[in-house]
């Protein structure tokens, strides 16, 4: 079992909207033994290429390969995690020794509920949003089945979010909404 972290931020946030930039930029103002970026999609990847025959590293990465497969990939993670939601959750965290905790690509509520039905209070929801036009030039196309799907709309509402982070492109503005965040997260190491 992973030690107890001192804070968890489960972002959220649609495809190119830069949920792994924004983490990645914590984390380089943290440092690696201070923050770890979990993606709950990694043990699900790892998982389904296992049972597919197919090339996990290939399924981490922004490519066309991912995305020809997203789709049966999605449904194959929805049967796992109606049988039960807490399975990749669990996966993920194992191990986990650094005290600050990012989780890039929180999907539905019952992630959600799991982290806060096992970490309480230590959770903070972030999300990240990005105008449409800007996740276009970011190479997003809206493909139906994907982003009408529950992993992509599972947190649109019904879900406070604790912090909403801007991410269209400007880095000024993306710095100075980060600054505060990372306030938060220095006073609870």
């Amino acid at each position: 079992m992973a030690q107890t972290p001192k804070l968890i931020l489960l972002f959220s946030g649609k495809r190119k909207s830069g949920k792994d930039f924004v983490a990645e930029e914590i984390q380089s103002q943290l440092g690696p033994d201070v923050c770890t970026i979990l993606r709950l999609s990694e043990p699900l990847k790892e998982q389904y290429a296992k049972e597919h025959g197919l090339d996990f590293q290939r399924l981490l990465d922004s490519s066309s390969y991912k995305e020809t497969y997203r789709q049966d990939m999605i449904r194959w993670g929805e049967e796992r995690r109606q049988a039960d939601p807490g399975f990749f959750c669990r996966i993920v965290v194992e191990g986990v020794t650094q005290p600050i905790w990012i989780v890039s690509d929180t999907r539905r509520i019952s992630d959600v509920e799991w982290f806060q039905d096992v970490y309480g209070d230590l959770v903070k929801v972030v999300r990240v949003v990005a105008t449409e036009e800007t996740r276009k030039r970011r190479a997003w196309v809206f493909v139906m089945g994907i982003d009408d799907a529950e992993s992509e709309c599972g947190l649109d509402q019904g879900v406070p979010y604790d912090w909403v982070i801007t991410n269209d492109g400007d880095q000024l503005s993306l710095d100075a909404q980060l600054e505060k965040l990372l306030q938060l997260i220095h006073s609870k190491l």
